[in-house]
């Protein structure tokens, strides 16, 4: 594990000085932060930095050959547990679909709108971020397809998957719903359309299957990919072994050492990153402020917003790829730098999507459960995130985010060993991503310091 004394002195830098700066509502009630910003920022970047000049002197950390075990599973006991968490999403996207087309239309009192964002897209990628993606088993197309093939007795395609597609289309299906129907347009506001995005997409979904095969669904399926994404830096890996299933834990950064090998792989990555930061950014008053500098100067009027996302898009993915190129230019290499260190930015991806997202899963739950009840005739007040205080939420989301950033250069710093021939190659090809790295967690620390602007 991580125990240098430098380590720990930058992390007690962010506790020194009191003073105020606001923080993300949670539970409608306003936080000052007893940090005043500036030491803050400068706090979490000297963390950052610490990890990566120590690493850089010292070589891989111990933990990178730490894997304990938490026991193993029973084959049956996994397969009960397995069909039931399929049956029950099933049942939910089902009823979902009925609530959306047949329920209210106020989103706080449709089950659909809660379901599909909180509980689905968002609350499965949260699981995914602990112990890897369950999506192959809960996919409902992919479920669906598997019906239809067993009934057929044969795999429904009618020819392979282009190689040359990648996960291309998986790209353009998290910018479409994710960047766009969900961040831009507020579709998680309105339960009808909600349901008939998920329609739709699943259709797209059965048809790619059917014209290219399962591989369609691990390739073009963007939660298939998401999930997948987020699985790599999960702490707790879940294996398949001879006695049955065997949970272990591991090092967060483990899986972010490996390069990614499919066209457009490096910018799925590099949208998830980005898109999470921009949702948290068009929440602050900053925002709004561009936002109508912007609208005034184009003359673009509503679409004003989506040309600052698609914008801020290749801005994100022109800084990474420079990076990765200055980093094989100073480690004396070549060939692949993006692939090589895209995956080492996937804990940053999940740090900042769990610290952004948790309290939004909570409070779907929440009232996901006290609907539910409402149904049965029991009437609920449930609470998810009750006990945690407004000064608790606040560390978590500090915590969350530049430990993201810490485990994303431990990762980094294994890529730049394995990838260039010297140690101190490795040093200097480490330090462009090191920049980007610290450049990136005082952004994300100044967004989820900003106030909250209702929308």
């Amino acid at each position: 594990m991580l125990r240098p004394r430098a380590i720990w002195t930058g992390l007690l830098t962010l506790f020194l000085v009191p003073e105020t700066v606001a923080a993300h509502e949670i539970g409608g009630a306003q936080f000052e932060s007893p940090i005043p910003l500036q030491y803050l920022l400068v706090g979490a970047a000297v963390t950052v930095g610490v990890t990566a000049l120590w690493l850089g002197w010292s070589g891989r950390p111990p933990a990178d050959r730490w894997t304990p075990s938490l026991g193993t599973i029973s084959t049956q006991t996994f397969g009960a547990v397995r069909t039931t968490g399929v049956l029950i999403f099933s049942v939910g996207v089902v009823n979902a679909l009925l609530a959306g087309f047949f329920g209210p239309e106020a989103a706080a009192e449709n089950f659909a709108a809660a379901f599909v964002w909180g509980l689905w897209i968002k609350g499965i990628g949260l699981v995914a971020i602990v112990a890897g993606s369950p999506w192959s088993a809960l996919s409902p197309w992919n479920n669906l397809h598997r019906a239809l093939s067993w009934l057929e007795g044969e795999q429904l395609s009618w020819t392979q998957y282009p190689t040359r597609f990648g996960v291309w289309p998986a790209v353009a299906g998290f910018v479409l719903v994710v960047g766009i129907a969900e961040n831009l347009l507020g579709l998680s506001q309105r339960p009808k359309l909600t349901v008939g995005l998920v329609a739709l997409y699943a259709a797209l979904m059965l048809l790619g299957a059917v014209g290219t095969g399962a591989s369609w669904f691990e390739r073009a399926d963007f939660l298939s990919v998401l999930y997948r994404t987020f699985g790599r830096v999960a702490p707790v890996a879940v294996e398949r072994v001879d006695a049955g299933v065997q949970v272990s834990v591991r090092p967060p950064w483990r899986g972010c050492t490996r390069p990614v090998d499919r066209p457009g792989m490096v910018s799925f990555i590099v949208a998830v990153v980005y898109t999470v930061s921009f949702d948290g950014f068009t929440s602050t008053p900053g925002f709004q402020t561009l936002l109508f500098s912007a609208r005034n100067s184009l003359g673009t009027g509503t679409a004003t917003t989506l040309l600052l996302y698609l914008l801020g898009l290749l801005i994100f993915l022109a800084v990474f790829f420079i990076t990765a190129t200055l980093s094989d230019a100073f480690g004396g290499e070549s060939k692949g730098p993006a692939q090589a260190f895209a995956p080492t930015v996937i804990p940053i991806a999940a740090a900042y999507e769990f610290a952004h997202y948790y309290p939004f899963v909570a409070g779907t739950a929440s009232r996901t459960i006290e609907m539910v009840g409402s149904l049965l005739g029991i009437p609920m007040d449930v609470s998810v995130l009750g006990w945690l205080s407004i000064p608790a939420f606040w560390a978590s989301q500090l915590a969350l985010i530049v430990g993201g950033h810490v485990i994303a250069v431990v990762a980094a710093h294994g890529v730049a060993l394995d990838r260039y021939r010297t140690k101190s190659a490795a040093r200097r090809g480490h330090l462009p991503l090191v920049v980007l790295m610290i450049g990136y967690t005082v952004l994300s620390l100044w967004i989820v310091s900003r106030p909250v602007v209702s929308g």
